[in-house]
């Protein structure tokens, strides 16, 4: 199998370097291998305004397997899907996004791959029986998160996830190639955007349970809730009768 590895990255020159060594070691020791037949990494900065640029392209000039495009708008969503297009012109089998952080490891990624069974696509999963993060993360937040963000999201668009925003997907190539024109978000609710059209089109995606390090530097702040409920409300009128409401 091919697979193409989008890292989106806002102001991440003390992370990157790591993040990218570590996955082009792995993914390149599976390819000498022969477990998979190729990989690349599309890093992808959005609205950076340190020195991410310098340090991806210095290392992109050691690995071959690194591209980088800079999007001076900042948005997670928006780099996302200028990631997916830039995949979709490359002969590969999976198309996935990780964070920059490397809260996900890449075995940890690959597990996703490997263990597709049939499936167009697998999201990685902190909360479903079987993950494990660390360190643990407050009971109440956890909750707070289960009866309020998750049970809205059920009502307004029928998707039944334990866990919708863990950065660490991976989808087969005709699933990107389908859903990636409708995009819309750039920035909150991104993920449920993109869970919802899979569900719209028939894909058929897995939650996988993940092993996930917290890592310091976190780019969420207080207030995000808020911003996040906004877009999810946003969104289900986008997808309805009122989307005239919407300049195309």
């Amino acid at each position: 199998m091919k697979i193409s590895i989008i890292i989106p990255a806002h102001n991440e020159e003390e992370r990157i370097s790591r993040t990218l060594r570590t996955y082009h070691q792995f993914f390149n020791a599976l390819k000498q291998n022969a477990t998979i037949l190729d990989f690349n990494l599309i890093v992808v900065l959005n609205g950076c305004t340190d020195n991410t640029s310098q340090v991806v392209k210095e290392i992109q000039n050691q690995l071959d397997t690194i591209h980088l495009i800079d999007c001076p708008q900042p948005g997670k969503g928006l780099a996302i899907k200028i990631g997916f297009e830039q995949a979709l012109t490359y002969a590969t089998d999976w198309i996935g996004f990780v964070d920059a952080d490397m809260a996900t490891s890449p075995e940890e990624f690959y597990k996703l791959i490997s263990d597709h069974d049939g499936y167009d696509g697998v999201i990685a999963s902190r909360y479903m029986p079987g993950a494990q993060v660390y360190p643990p993360r407050p009971w109440i937040k956890r909750w707070g998160s289960k009866l309020f963000y998750e049970s809205l999201i059920h009502l307004l668009f029928g998707l039944n996830y334990y866990d919708f925003q863990c950065g660490a997907k991976v989808f087969k190539y005709q699933v990107i190639q389908t859903i990636t024109p409708f995009l819309t978000i750039k920035q909150w609710a991104f993920d449920v955007e993109l869970l919802y059209l899979c569900k719209k089109n028939g894909f058929k995606i897995k939650e996988f349970p993940t092993v996930w390090y917290d890592q310091a530097g976190s780019k969420l702040r207080l207030g995000a809730g808020f911003y996040m409920l906004g877009a999810l409300i946003k969104l289900r009128l986008y997808y309805s009768p009122l989307r005239f409401m919407f300049k195309e």
